[in-house]
């Protein structure tokens, strides 16, 4: 049923039942009214003519017949307009506009009250009187004018009004309710026709200064946005599954093919002890190498799908200790220091712990002097509304001209063993966090200096930067069109 049908049915109810209500309140009010004036007059008339009643009735005790019809004659001349019923030991006199006499009277009450009888209702009043050697009940009464037929008119018209005002206020509530709806209407129309799973076109809605119904519009926006919000996601989700997959199978496919010939050569007869050591090693070494690629690939996975409701403030410099004291027990034999300082930033406590365990995982296989020996220096400083993460070592150093290459996914050097997606996590990390990362000459133009550049962030403030998540989700030709060095 159509919210316009529905006020104006219950607008065609609530209209009658109130108008009998005030009907039925306005007659009460009136026939109290006349009530009250009544039994004023009955009351002004008893009093008037209670001496006359005296009088009536110490005639009729002592037997005298003039006094007593001069004493009635007086008494319902006296009482004017009203009837009259005296009753007394000796008999009852009465006179005048009254009940049948067949009509039982109440018990003598200090109020007025009414009396029906013979189709007909009248106002009462009782009062007692009492003299020297006389008692005796002075009645008065009155027609009750507030059952008069005037006051059934009334009734009857309110009734008809009721009745009429029924059919008439439902369709004007209608007619109103169908005007006040319209908005509401159109609002229906617009949104009938979005369909967000064949369609972008979306919810082109007007302010109509109607509050509901510019209420509803934003709830449909906003339902619509989070629904566009969510299936760009679930199709990034896919995109990064697809892209794993990917990557992985493309990866992996030579690596694994190397590792079944070395699995051959092992089940050949007779091979001798050192070519059988080599071979297991190889293995081994072909064995981190997908372990590696595999860790890297889900972090890079976990870098593309992170929600802006993961960031939160975190002291960098905290996370640089931890990440230094695990290199430390890998690499017992690198030098590695730290110099930091207090450096809150908005971020995501994992992607920063990725970006610092690359770089330094990336200084400690690369960045060996020509004795082989690590030293790696790890700061954290904060300057002009950033944080500056510095990894310095002191190794061979990289071209000015392979430096950007060195970000791409699976790029890998000469004799590395890796999975050539150290940088491209950090890089990751600093672009998910709205900064930059670098590479340059270190201290003394000696070795590599990695920077990274991250926005400040007071810990009063929150709200997660751009994310960009193009790092896995790049397509496959793309990706393996990147030239790889012989490992």
């Amino acid at each position: 049923m159509r919210l316009s049908t529905r006020i104006a049915l219950a607008v065609g109810v609530a209209v009658p039942i109130l108008v009998l209500a005030c009907g039925w309140l306005l007659l009460a009010l009136v026939a109290r009214d006349l009530h009250r004036e009544e039994d004023s007059h009955l009351r002004t008339r008893a009093t008037a003519i209670a001496h006359d009643a005296r009088t009536l009735l110490r005639a009729a005790a002592n037997d005298q017949a003039n006094a007593e019809a001069n004493r009635q004659r007086k008494l319902f001349n006296a009482a004017l307009d009203v009837g009259v019923r005296l009753t007394g030991p000796d008999g009852t006199f009465s006179g005048g506009p009254q009940p049948d006499a067949s009509v039982p009277l109440p018990k003598v009450s200090k109020v007025p009250l009414t009396v029906r009888g013979a189709g007909r209702s009248w106002r009462a009043y009782a009062l007692p009187v009492k003299g020297p050697q006389v008692s005796g009940t002075l009645w008065v009464f009155a027609p009750d004018t507030a059952n008069r037929a005037q006051l059934g008119l009334v009734r009857r018209r309110t009734a008809t009004t009721a009745l009429l005002a029924a059919p008439l206020s439902a369709l004007l509530a209608w007619a109103v309710a169908s005007g006040a709806t319209r908005p509401l209407r159109r609002l229906r129309h617009s949104a009938a026709g979005l369909d967000p799973r064949t369609s972008a076109v979306r919810l082109d809605h007007r302010p109509t200064r109607v509050t509901e119904v510019d209420d509803l519009a934003a709830t449909l926006q906003t339902v619509l946005a989070r629904y566009d919000e969510q299936a760009a996601r679930t199709t990034q989700a896919l995109d990064t599954a697809r892209s794993f997959s990917a990557a992985a199978s493309h990866e992996l496919r030579n690596p694994l093919m190397s590792m079944g010939t070395n699995l051959d050569v092992l089940a050949l007869p007779g091979l001798p002890e050192t070519e059988r050591t080599a071979v297991v090693d190889e293995l081994r070494a072909e064995h981190a190498r997908l372990l590696g690629m595999l860790v890297a690939l889900r972090e890079l996975g976990r870098g593309d799908l992170v929600e802006p409701d993961a960031f939160r403030v975190l002291d960098v410099a905290e996370t640089a200790d931890a990440a230094v004291a695990e290199a430390r027990r890998r690499a017992p034999d690198a030098r590695i220091t730290l110099d930091a300082e207090p450096a809150p930033v908005h971020c995501w406590e994992p992607g920063i712990r990725i970006l610092l365990d690359n770089l330094i995982g990336n200084a400690l296989a690369h960045g060996r002097d020509a004795r082989g020996r690590a030293e790696v220096v790890v700061a954290v400083r904060r300057a002009d509304r950033q944080v500056l993460i510095t990894v310095d070592d002191r190794g061979p150093g990289i071209p000015p001209d392979a430096r950007e290459e060195v970000f791409r996914r699976f790029h890998r050097g000469p004799g590395s063993t890796g999975s050539g997606l150290g940088l491209t996590l950090a890089a990751q990390q600093a672009a998910l966090h709205g900064g930059t990362v670098e590479l340059g000459e270190g201290p003394a133009n000696v070795g590599t200096r990695c920077t990274v550049r991250l926005p400040a962030r007071a810990p009063s403030q929150s709200g997660a930067l751009p994310l960009q998540r193009d790092w896995l989700t790049l397509t496959a030709a793309r990706s393996q069109s990147f030239h790889k060095e012989p490992s």
